[in-house]
């Protein structure tokens, strides 16, 4: 079967798919995000990859690990400028998990959250309101919460019912 997408569009895939995913890809992972079945294909596009970002980049790097996973990251020697930086998540852990509730039951009222998150979900619900990721409204006493436009747009989701049905645990 001949290949279909250009080698640009599979490097740009692959680059997507390192940067994206934070964590080290195997060479399957790769082609699959690749949209291809072609493991040299993968490698030599990798490599290019590799050695354009060598020439271009000065901090980041893609590095090959001993397991054959490949990964983007912060070059060894940056990392203990960068460590407090990283350290520090735009939403504490415990905020991403009432937004993961919120999202995946919208609309959701405050007392529902607190039965499903207990009482520190109204510090929760502050920091993603400064982050503008919910929106509220009155309905009496109670408030009534969903995500915003700006959590569609920064986690990259077009339609609400396609993220709850990946959501569910089958």
């Amino acid at each position: 079967m001949p290949q279909s997408l250009p080698d640009g569009e599979i490097s740009a895939r692959i680059e997507a798919a390192l940067y994206a995913a934070g964590r080290p890809l195997s060479i399957n992972d790769l082609m699959r995000a690749a949209g291809i079945n072609s493991k040299e294909k993968v490698v030599q596009l990798l490599n290019e990859l590799v050695k354009k970002m060598q020439k271009v980049l000065t901090a980041l790097e893609i590095a090959q690990l001993d397991d054959d996973k490949f990964v983007f990251q912060v070059k060894p020697a940056y990392m203990p400028l960068i460590r407090r930086f990283a350290q520090q998540p735009l939403i504490p852990v415990g905020a991403l998990k009432t937004l993961s509730f919120i999202a995946y039951e919208q609309p959701i009222t405050s007392k529902r959250l607190v039965q499903i998150r207990g009482s520190q979900v109204y510090t929760h619900l502050k920091e993603l309101r400064a982050h503008s990721f919910i929106e509220s409204e009155r309905l009496g006493r109670m408030k009534i919460y969903r995500t915003s436009r700006k959590f569609q747009e920064y986690f990259g989701i077009n339609d609400l019912n396609v993220l709850k049905s990946k959501m569910v645990v089958k």
